[in-house]
């Protein structure tokens, strides 16, 4: 373990610290989460990068992500042809690739991996997963059936893990509906999952791997900081319960291949209007910066170059220092970081890739701990989509989580920071998962 380890796991504790002081009710706390929380994250993180058998399952899972991405691929090279092989391939008819198009290559992979999500679940292996973790969190942490149920969903899906508590949403404590979007937003949905793989795997072989791992470890840490930030002060309808998650099954596994494809195309679609409308704005916004810092230069003879990614990485660079990445990184990951928060995940894992691909000098284990971090929808126009979509299945708690939106999205930053601290804490240049 070298000094690098050490400053990232003290960096859990920090953070831990920090959202402790932000606390709405501190004589609330339920330590039983806190502690059960970082002693999951640890357990697993161990098993992962420490224990052999662990390391060589994740080199499986990373492998069988990566295959399974190649096969999606055969439809998107169908319909859009040379457009859609990733850069430095060919297919067999010899034609060789354009370049790296986003919507041609990444996204496709998008929906085939919606589709495919449907099948698991016709095939119920989705529910007994969720189930299962839902239990671990219901009895270790005492914390509600209900709100385990819509954690352990967020492992593998996005703002429709809110379906499976449908039932119990109105019913729900203002501590759970904050758990519920804390979730949301420091988690990453399985099916646009394929889309980061896509992005950074010539650049970063074992990348698959570690988003699986940042899954896992993302559901207690989004656990720990909902709980600190608003601890739970009533006594929920589910505590300590178990309960079923409340999906829809197809009644063909073709239907459900269906279902699954149209709601891949429908976050395609979602994904590209977020894409279009929060780039385009903040553009906007550096254009206003731009005259500001050129005012302020002509009037104190400064040479200041403002622009929102710059602010936001000044912001979230001691937060970067905190979770283990070397000073000499620290710049380049804090600006991907805190350009998540405006312009989503997406845009932060592609300048990532370009960076890589551009030959930066960036350390592994800064690659490492940046992939943890930005492996969550902790970003603005998340907050929306999840307040919305949960207003619509319970109308009468829009108030409520209107409120709790802002404290939600900083609960899960912190939760995706915490998630990388965790990596770095067990990261060393020998692990046969660094892949770089």
């Amino acid at each position: 373990m070298d000094m690098y380890n050490i400053v990232s796991f003290i960096g859990i504790f920090v953070l831990l610290g920090i959202a402790f002081l932000l606390s709405s009710g501190k004589k609330s706390m339920n330590w039983r989460v806190v502690l059960w929380g970082i002693l999951l994250q640890l357990i697993f993180a161990v098993f992962i990068f420490i224990v052999p058998a662990g390391q060589k399952l994740f080199l499986v899972i990373n492998n069988v992500v990566v295959e399974i991405l190649s096969s999606a691929s055969a439809g998107a090279e169908f319909v859009f042809g040379r457009l859609a092989l990733p850069p430095g391939t060919e297919n067999s008819s010899g034609e060789t690739s354009l370049g790296f198009f986003l919507a041609f290559q990444a996204l496709p992979a998008v929906v085939f991996f919606s589709a495919l999500m449907g099948v698991l679940y016709y095939f119920r292996v989705m529910p007994f997963l969720i189930k299962l973790f839902a239990r671990i969190f219901t009895k270790l942490m005492r914390i509600s059936g209900a709100e385990s149920m819509c954690v352990s969903s967020n492992i593998f899906v996005g703002i429709e893990s809110a379906l499976t508590v449908r039932p119990f949403l109105n019913s729900m404590t203002r501590s759970e509906l904050h758990t519920i979007l804390c979730a949301g937003m420091a988690t990453i949905a399985s099916s646009v999952l394929a889309l980061y793989v896509f992005m950074l795997h010539t650049s970063f072989p074992n990348i698959a791997g570690h988003l699986v791992s940042a899954s896992f470890l993302s559901a207690p840490a989004a656990l720990i900081m909902s709980k600190v930030l608003i601890p739970e002060k009533e006594t929920p309808e589910t505590l300590g319960i178990d309960v079923e998650p409340s999906v829809q099954r197809e009644d063909t596994v073709i239907e459900s291949i269906i279902a699954g494809a149209n709601a891949g195309v429908k976050l395609v679609v979602g994904i590209t209007a977020l894409l279009l409308a929060f780039l385009g704005l903040v553009a906007l916004i550096d254009l206003g910066l731009l005259h500001s810092g050129n005012l302020i230069n002509k009037i104190f003879g400064l040479h200041l170059t403002l622009n929102l990614k710059q602010i936001l990485g000044y912001v979230f660079y001691p937060f970067t220092l905190i979770i283990g990445v070397p000073p000499a990184d620290a710049g380049a990951i804090s600006r991907l970081i805190g350009e998540r928060l405006v312009v989503t995940e997406v845009t932060s894992y592609k300048d990532l890739a370009v960076l890589l691909q551009n030959g930066a000098a960036l350390h592994p284990r800064s690659v490492v701990i940046c992939t943890y971090a930005l492996c969550g929808f902790a970003h603005v126009a998340s907050l929306a989509i999840f307040i919305g979509g949960i207003s619509s299945l319970a109308p009468r708690r829009t108030a409520d989580l209107s409120r709790l939106g802002p404290r939600a999205l900083l609960a899960a930053t912190l939760a995706c920071l915490m998630t990388a601290a965790v990596a770095g804490t067990f990261y060393h240049s020998g692990s046969i998962l660094t892949g770089m």
